[in-house]
């Protein structure tokens, strides 16, 4: 199964011969660095690049472009090599090329194995005014190599990026490495016009990681927009195609032109399930994620045109004010009039397409909700009244809700795949939320918790019964009135760990785990493992960290977040970060390695396509319902072999 890197995310890799695959949407030029143990690059004849395009183990392409195959033979590097840097930079405006990757879509990096099977993925968020940047580090770890998602980007360019690798001279050598390139044909845009919902075939579409914050992570394709699929002017720079590199719509010819006298044709009638896929499950997900891509990608439209638009009208503005022979007939005042009546329209034809497509989503999302199955669904949904445990584990579940400010109200669910790539945190802290700012520091952690445990009894409800075990760490007894629907149901595999000696007990069972699968899968014996070892995915909850933690446990609860998910074993963190400032930067590889929810809405999710930064809803229970104890209670009976 492919894994859906974010920024700091690492996985092992199964084979050693590798093509790493680039889809930037613009002309980049790709390469490597071959660094010591360090991370140091001793000289330029450890560079490979277009002017120097194989190195032993490396080979990469000769020329700037929009997309790139790298041979990787991990193998036939020499032995002092223990990092591997895949380096992405853009040739320059000189070139024909962007000034900075801000202005061009997110790159798109895979690494494939030789079978061409794609082990690891990762999309480039968050780039603005960088002109180079560190894709991907191949790096060996206990004689084993592993990826890591670094997006690691330079405003300096590359001189910077080979300067931060120890390399001397870094700007007489980027600039030889630049001059390579070969200019290319300046890209010509495409007359723009509108593509109707109905000629776009949607396919599947990853979980917004959303990252820094999103998912999203994902499976190859995804929709077009809806009528906003063309190039949008941007003040400063050329046509911005805001499609995901890998996103493929359907060839469709263009539309005949209707006579005045026809009546126009009203917008297609959404259907649930309408998306490609083998099941109805699918084929829901493609859509709900084909939704969230239409949304984001309108809005950026929107968002464009209005910014143009006021650039525009700043310009002209200046020019006339600069006109010093109008002032006095009275021309300035009619040149202002005229701009501003020009921006008027502009930001009028704009709002109207973001109106009309924002529309269509809403009537869409109005059959697709009540659609949903139990693991997509809300829990206001009527469908968990009629729950059971399931027989299969399904392709995703719901952790919450996403919405733009263009349209606060239509909410696209935020599905993240199954199994977990990486760990949960529910942030207590008050992050960047108004609605978090209005409420006390004891009513916010309560929220938290309540929404962990909300979080952990979803992931319990998507799995087969004794498939999903759940442990909880709950050092001072603090959220015991929150936890008590886990502990009284019966569902969690033992009573919360209390104190110091109960926590370290807990994360030395599971690092203990993770140790004896991670060798039994390298090895190739997972018939060797003790007998009774519980198979099902664990999930971890800490509540109140860092209080009752010492440094031995804070190190082994990095390496379960680390190396925990490779074999099922994840955790679900509901913490304050400035609580454990004390430790310092030693803690920031943990905070990145999971996925932050709040408690309350807030703006801290970005997509991978245009970085929106989306609000992120957590999923509610609604006040003095039942459902959660229902539920609880079938996969207890469940559990424990008994009739519900």
């Amino acid at each position: 199964m492919t894994a859906e890197l974010v920024r700091g995310q690492n996985h092992p890799l199964p084979d050693t011969r590798l093509e790493i695959r680039v889809s930037a949407g613009h002309p980049v030029l790709a390469g490597a660095t071959l660094g010591d143990e360090q991370g140091r690059v001793p000289g330029v004849e450890w560079i490979a690049h277009p002017g120097a395009p194989s190195l032993p183990g490396i080979d990469v392409p000769g020329q700037a472009a929009a997309d790139h195959r790298l041979s990787v033979d991990l193998e036939a590097v020499p032995g002092a090599v223990h990092r591997v840097s895949v380096l992405l930079a853009l040739p320059g405006p000189r070139a024909g090329g962007a000034a900075r990757f801000g202005t061009v879509a997110a790159p798109f990096v895979a690494v494939a194995g030789p079978d061409g099977a794609e082990i690891a993925t990762f999309t480039i968020t968050g780039l603005d005014s960088e002109s180079a940047v560190v894709a991907l580090e191949l790096y060996r770890r206990q004689g084993a190599w592993k990826v890591r998602a670094m997006g690691q980007g330079y405003e300096g360019g590359l001189a910077a990026l080979l300067g931060d690798q120890g390399l001397e001279r870094p700007a007489d050598l980027a600039a030889t490495i630049l001059e390579t390139v070969a200019p290319g044909p300046a890209p010509v845009a495409a007359p723009a016009r509108h593509v109707p919902e109905s000629e776009h075939v949607r396919r599947a579409a990853p979980v917004a990681d959303p990252a820094p914050t999103g998912q999203t992570a994902p499976p190859p394709t995804s929709p077009a927009g809806t009528g906003t699929d063309q190039p949008t002017p941007v003040p400063g720079g050329g046509p911005v195609n805001y499609s995901h590199p890998r996103r493929q719509a359907a060839p469709a010819p263009g539309p005949a032109p209707v006579p005045e006298s026809a009546p126009r044709q009203g917008p297609p009638v959404p259907v649930a399930g309408d998306a490609a896929g083998w099941s109805m499950d699918e084929r829901l997900y493609n859509q709900v994620w084909g939704m969230f891509e239409d949304l984001a990608r309108t809005a950026a439209a929107y968002r464009s045109a209005c910014e143009f638009a006021e650039n525009r009208l700043d310009r002209e503005l200046d020019q006339t004010l600069s006109d010093y022979r109008a002032r006095a007939d009275g021309a300035n005042d009619a040149a202002r009039a005229a701009a501003r009546a020009r921006h008027d329209e502009l930001v009028a034809r704009a709002q109207e397409v973001l109106d009309r497509d924002l529309a269509q989503l809403v009537a869409e999302s109005g059959v697709v909700e009540p659609a949903l199955p139990v693991a997509f669904a809300r829990w206001d949904n009527p469908v968990w009244q009629a729950y059971r445990v399931p027989a299969e584990e399904p392709m995703a579940v719901r952790l919450g809700d996403l919405h733009l400010p263009e349209r606060t109200d239509l909410r696209i669910p935020m599905l993240v795949r199954l199994p977990l790539e990486r760990g949960l945190w529910v942030d207590s802290g008050r992050g960047h939320s108004e609605a978090a700012g209005l409420l006390d520091e004891v009513e916010l952690r309560r929220l938290a918790l309540d929404c962990a445990v909300a979080h952990a009894a979803r992931l319990l409800a998507a799995h087969p019964a004794g498939a999903f075990t759940v442990h909880v760490v709950d050092p001072a007894g603090a959220g015991a009135a929150a936890l008590a629907p886990l502990v009284d149901s019966g569902v969690l595999a033992a009573p919360p760990a209390r104190g110091a000696a109960g926590v370290s007990a807990t994360l030395e069972q599971l690092t203990e785990r993770v140790d004896l699968l991670q060798m039994a899968v390298r090895a190739g014996a997972s018939d060797a493992l003790p007998p009774g070892l519980d198979a099902s995915r664990q999930l971890l909850l800490v509540h109140d960290f860092p209080h009752g933690f010492d440094d031995r446990a804070v190190t082994r609860l990095r390496y379960l977040a680390d190396e925990g998910p490779s074999v099922g074993v994840h955790l679900l963190m509901v913490a304050d970060r400035e609580d454990a400032s004390a430790y310092g930067p030693l803690l920031d590889p943990l905070w990145r390695s999971l996925l932050r929810l709040t408690p309350v809405p807030d703006d801290h999710l970005a997509d991978p396509w245009v970085g929106h930064a989306w609000s992120y809803e957590p999923p509610m229970l609604p006040p003095g319902s039942a459902v959660l104890l229902q539920v609880l209670g079938q996969v207890a009976a469940a559990r424990h072999g008994r009739r519900p």
